[in-house]
């Protein structure tokens, strides 16, 4: 029986791939270092600790990585009070998956972005728990941060379905031992291995019903 939805954010309640890859192109090639396809497919799912110190070590931006990450996720922050750019349906859709059970959300964003998008969105009160992979030991695909979610919760992974776009975020909930629902990005979709572990795949998020949810 489900007891919880965990939600990924990025991909899943707002369109910011194109928002992080932007930014961190733009800081990257300023910085003098490398962004191109392969950079920005390892990046997906790290966590911020990750991240940064891929784009210090194997993209030659010289700064170090926390000052990396500083300046990011200023440039994001600042992006997203500029305009947030929530997906069609995710404040519905997570106001229905409330009738399911208990909410979480497992991010590979930052504390600060998590925090002022759920604040921004106004559904910050929706949600039990909320942890971003930096506050794990590995991000995604590792399954630690959905393993985090389901603690915080007092709910076990088994009785959790969680919510994914990426291939890295279904590989992750997956390890955890939960349900997965795919909604591929459309931009940056799952490669079909990935795809084909998900417990069911639908279109948009207004498929994202309770009675799916509930398996």
């Amino acid at each position: 029986m489900i007891e919880a939805v965990v939600f990924d954010m990025d991909g899943v309640l707002i369109q910011s791939e194109e928002v992080w890859d932007a930014v961190r192109e733009r800081y990257v090639r300023e910085r003098g270092g490398r962004y191109d396809d392969e950079v920005q497919r390892a990046m997906m799912g790290m966590s911020s600790t990750e991240w940064s110190q891929f784009l210090h070590d194997e993209a030659g931006v010289p700064d170090e990585p926390t000052a990396i990450n500083d300046e990011v996720v200023s440039r994001m922050l600042a992006a997203y009070e500029a305009g947030l750019p929530l997906l069609p349906g995710a404040i519905e859709a997570v106001q229905r998956a409330a009738a399911v059970g208990r909410l979480a959300l497992a991010s590979s964003s930052n504390r600060e972005l998590i925090d002022a998008v759920l604040r921004v969105a106004g559904i910050d009160d929706c949600f039990a728990a909320t942890v971003s992979s930096e506050e794990v030991a590995r991000g995604k695909p590792a399954p630690d941060v959905y393993l985090e979610a389901a603690r915080r919760l007092g709910v076990e992974p088994a009785r959790c379905v969680a919510v994914e776009d990426s291939h890295a975020g279904i590989r992750s909930a997956k390890a955890a031992g939960m349900r997965v629902v795919a909604i591929p990005n459309r931009e940056y979709p799952p490669d079909e291995e990935a795809l084909a572990a998900a417990d069911v795949a639908i279109d948009s998020l207004d498929a994202l019903t309770p009675e799916l949810l509930a398996g």
